[in-house]
């Protein structure tokens, strides 16, 4: 008989040997790092995710547990630009391979291009998609075309069209040095 988990305390090893799928939505309440990024003058979002474990068979030795997750959502963030609000997109599809202890988690993630973790005796699904999505976040969240001008700093002056740079001027007065 196959029974549903709790994504908050997972059992991996029984998820994989079940080919079970886990999926659903969290508000961004359930992911408390993630949330801290949102706007919070900007309306709640949530995080749709998807869980699905594996077992895939090695010859010779022990079957490998493993993970596909998927997770998408969005999070409101400043525009570094012009600091408006912008909508950032994200979005996970990852497969994690699960190991019997950290150190060969740390050997097989060193030597793999494979995700590659340590099997818990529970595993919290929600601090994983979280880790997930953060890691997809922009360094410096930006519209690609900013809704407004950008503001110009105080005293600074526009360039005149024919006017010389600055720059060029001091390039052009620079002697070269003798020795």
């Amino acid at each position: 008989m196959t029974t549903t988990q709790d994504p908050r305390k997972l059992d991996m090893a029984r998820l994989a040997s079940q080919g079970q799928v886990l999926e659903g939505r969290w508000p961004l309440a359930v992911l408390p790092r993630l949330a801290e990024m949102h706007l919070p003058s900007q309306p709640a979002a949530e995080v749709h995710w998807r869980a699905q474990g594996e077992l895939r068979p090695v010859l010779g030795g022990e079957a490998e547990i493993w993970l596909h997750l998927q997770a998408e959502g969005a999070v409101a963030m400043s525009c570094q630009r012009c600091l408006a609000p912008v909508t950032v997109p994200l979005e996970v599809d990852r497969w994690i391979r699960f190991v019997r202890g950290e150190h060969q988690a740390a050997e097989l993630d060193a030597d793999s291009e494979d995700d590659v973790l340590a099997l818990p005796r529970w595993l919290d699904l929600a601090e994983l998609v979280e880790d997930e999505l953060l890691l997809v976040l922009p360094i410096v969240p930006r519209h690609e075309v900013c809704p407004t001008s950008l503001p110009q700093a105080v005293g600074e002056e526009v360039m005149e069209e024919g006017r010389a740079n600055p720059f060029a001027v001091l390039a052009g007065m620079k002697r070269p040095s003798s020795r």
